[in-house]
């Protein structure tokens, strides 16, 4: 997205929320420093979304992981369970990175915002979902041992969370290893585990 002028009015809104709520806070932005910042007026900014909290609300839904995985799942995977895991992980590692700043306010703005701790596990939620149905399929297709596939979804995930968390803040604990040496190495465990 870096051609500014291919953007809807939305999504530069949208963005321009993102970069300064990330850099001074939810309550140090205005909503006219925001449509400044978008190159747009702040009655566009409120015809649009109404507030403040809508507009991060909104960028939420409309950059988080859920739609990008809900598609993944339906037109990518080949149902190999090392290859899948392998995409799987490499997908959320890379949406989780280009959405940093975002994941950053959410940490940060949880207390400050009602009804936003709702909005911000969603995502997880629904991709909790689709990894529990997957493995559910792949046990159904003779290619899983028989196990609980939503602890093995949530194992998948909180592993990847963690390495994600250890490396959102460049404050690195563990800097001699490298993410796709975990990826490479976690899929295989989780492959060798899991197979009948």
């Amino acid at each position: 997205m870096s051609n500014n002028s291919i953007l809807s009015n939305s999504d530069k809104l949208l963005l321009a929320a993102i970069d300064l709520i990330a850099s001074k806070g939810y309550k140090g932005v205005t909503t006219q420093e925001i449509a400044t910042a978008a190159g747009l007026s702040e009655k566009t900014l409120f015809r649009q979304f109404g507030s403040k909290q809508n507009l991060l609300e909104s960028a939420f839904d409309r950059f988080h992981y859920s739609e990008e995985m809900t598609k993944l799942f339906n037109e990518k995977l080949i149902w190999d369970l090392q290859t899948d895991l392998s995409l799987i992980s490499r997908t959320y590692h890379e949406i989780m990175n280009r959405n940093r700043k975002m994941i950053m306010i959410s940490f940060k703005e949880v207390d400050n915002l009602p009804g936003f701790h709702e909005r911000t596990i969603k995502h997880p939620r629904q991709f909790m979902e689709i990894l529990t149905n997957y493995f559910t399929v792949m046990f159904e297709k003779g290619k899983l041992i028989e196990t609980n596939p939503e602890l093995q979804a949530y194992s998948f995930i909180s592993m990847n969370y963690g390495t994600f968390l250890n490396n959102l803040d460049k404050g690195e604990l563990f800097p001699t290893l490298s993410l796709e040496a975990f990826i490479t190495e976690s899929v295989k465990t989780f492959t060798r585990a899991l197979t009948p």
